[in-house]
């Protein structure tokens, strides 16, 4: 049966990326780079696609005061090509700023700065970017029995396009992780959305606030709150005794090295479970120790003031929540006693995570040409590319959704710009290899009619 033609069916893409945050900034970013430095034969033809109407990297989350927790080093360009005109002090001297930052003393920026610098970055390649578009399928393109290309459809407000590539890089981003049972409304938010959603509490005079999580976003939701509405109660709810500090010293910041995921991905299964617990404490429900301390300040503070808007549940879980229609009644579990406390809230905030997007939901039938671990995970490769049977040619690479493979610096920012350039590296050198097997045989053939 034959297969329908792409819309841009004079053109073939060496790559099609699906989401264009971060991630995939740095991967257009890096294919610029690569094209702009070699023959006009040698360029790799790339778009991308992503559903959003602009970029955005969790704009409910850029809190004014927050910083980033990588140092600004670990941008989308450095730490692959240190001269790179997409770095953050070039952002910076562009932004006429670069001084003052220097004059700061600090390698961590405020976030919405930082994502400042993301909207520039991606607006230097916009020409390789659709947004407003979103990826629905892929399917496969076959000839002898061998996976060609992938055919990819978007749906846009123009209706259903089609693209056809030899390669795809998914950059589809984490998803929001709420408790068991519990879904969103508009009084039960996650984190992810707290700066869109607060907008509508403005001029009114909501009384408490509950936020659940101990992490870093959970400790930022309970100072923004007890700061932004000065007359409500902000009650922390988490099962420990109190928020743990990050490790961010020297030595534990190895586990995010570049060579730490050649270490992570050769290690046998026992080993990555056991650095997985030695060191998920640099970034898994932990807190920086600055906030940490304020929190604890205001806390006792309020406390000698007899003024006390800010609580905490600790060594407590949430086990109900039953939204009504003037507020939302949370009923919270001490984990010691086993009483339960019912609170009533104009707003449950549940700073619970994320987790990373299907790897395999938009392949389709090419799904079943991907491999799997013992556990059922997909399997990837050292490149990031999924792992596959031989008669898939294409190659799928991902961009996060590989922290069993690769360790904890899937989905942070600390390794994307070396990821990229492996994920590029590994692209060139297969089209390459294929360029060489599909010439053997005419060669041999030369051969031996001489």
């Amino acid at each position: 049966m034959a297969q329908a033609l792409p819309d841009d069916a004079s053109l073939i893409h060496d790559l099609i990326g699906v989401g264009f945050g971060p991630s995939n900034v740095a991967m257009a970013i890096a294919l610029n780079e690569h094209n702009a430095r070699v023959d006009r034969q040698e360029v790799v033809s790339a778009h991308f696609f992503e559903q959003q109407p602009s970029f955005g990297w969790h704009r409910g989350m850029l809190i004014d005061d927050a910083t980033m927790q990588v140092s600004f080093l670990k941008d989308l360009v450095t730490l692959r090509n240190p001269s790179s005109e997409y770095s953050f002090l070039c952002y910076l001297k562009s932004k006429g700023r670069l001084i003052d930052f220097i004059n700061h003393k600090n390698l961590f920026p405020l976030r919405v700065e930082f994502h400042d610098y993301f909207e520039w970055a991606a607006a230097q390649v916009d020409d390789m970017i659709s947004y407003g578009h979103e990826v629905v399928a892929v399917t496969p393109v076959t000839r002898d029995g061998v996976v060609e290309y992938l055919d990819v459809t978007v749906r846009s407000a123009e209706g259903l396009s089609l693209h056809r590539a030899r390669n795809l890089v998914l950059g589809t981003g984490l998803r929001p992780l709420m408790p068991e049972g519990v879904a969103r409304t508009d009084r039960v938010w996650h984190n992810a959305e707290l700066l869109t959603k607060i907008e509508a509490l403005e001029g009114g005079s909501p009384s408490r606030f509950i936020v659940v999580g101990a992490g870093q976003s959970a400790a930022e939701n309970v100072a923004h709150l007890h700061r932004r509405f000065p007359r409500a109660e902000i009650c922390g709810v988490f099962s420990r005794y109190g928020y743990s500090p990050a490790d961010d010293s020297g030595f534990a910041n190895r586990i995010f090295d570049p060579s730490a995921v050649d270490d992570y991905f050769t290690a046998p299964d026992e080993v990555k479970r056991s650095l997985m617990d030695y060191h998920g404490n640099t970034n898994y429900s932990v807190v920086d120790i600055d906030l940490i301390d304020d929190l604890y300040r205001r806390m006792y503070q309020e406390k000698v003031l007899g003024t006390e808007r800010l609580r905490f549940l600790n060594v407590s879980r949430l086990i109900d929540v039953d939204e009504r229609p003037d507020k939302v009644r949370a009923t919270v579990k001490s984990l010691v006693t086993g009483e339960e406390t019912p609170l009533d809230a104009d707003v449950l905030v549940c700073a619970t995570g994320y987790s990373p997007a299907d790897p395999l939901r938009l392949l389709g039938e090419i799904a079943d040409r991907c491999h799997s671990d013992d556990e059922g995970r997909v399997r990837v490769e050292r490149d990031y590319r999924i792992a596959t049977h031989p008669e898939l040619r294409c190659g799928i690479y991902l961009q996060g959704g590989t922290e069993h493979t690769h360790g904890i610096t899937s989905d942070l920012l600390s390794n994307t710009a070396i990821r990229v350039g492996e994920i590029l590296d590994s692209i060139l050198d297969r089209s390459l290899k294929t360029a060489s097997d599909e010439a053997r045989p005419i060669a041999d053939g030369i051969g031996t009619a001489r």
